[in-house]
């Protein structure tokens, strides 16, 4: 999502930022496995830390994103139900109601690219016509 709005020329509009719904990857850095695959689009990143999302953070928040259903669930769980209706499923904006597929289970990393480009797409393309 940071490399589509760096390359609609709306950083300095959009802050992004990523939160962990459980306690498993506390801490970490992303997945060597996501990291190659982002390498082979030639998409840049940084390293990171995982933190868990807090219910403080909602209000700070214009949108929440979750990428699956479980995640979906555990934000609407972890934010008080989400009285504001922030939270969103990400290929729901590509028109589509269901989860990325998890490259976890799967192995397939190129596969949850695309959805997670599918769907980061089709945010960016609401968010600049102020549809969300």
């Amino acid at each position: 999502m940071k490399h589509l709005v760096s390359q609609a020329g709306l950083s300095e509009q959009l802050t992004i930022s990523s939160a962990a719904t459980t306690t498993e990857e506390l801490g970490n850095d992303i997945y060597p496995n996501a990291k190659a695959e982002l390498k082979r689009r030639g998409i840049p990143f940084e390293k990171r830390r995982a933190h868990q999302i807090r219910s403080d953070e909602y209000a700070g928040w214009d949108l929440i994103i979750a990428i699956d259903r479980e995640n979906l669930a555990d934000i609407r769980y972890s934010v008080e139900n989400d009285p504001e209706h922030k939270v969103w499923l990400l290929l729901s904006f590509a028109g589509e109601g269901k989860s990325v597929s998890d490259p976890w289970y799967t192995r397939n990393f190129a596969r949850a690219y695309d959805n997670i480009f599918r769907g980061c797409e089709g945010l960016l393309g609401s968010l600049v016509k102020g549809v969300c």
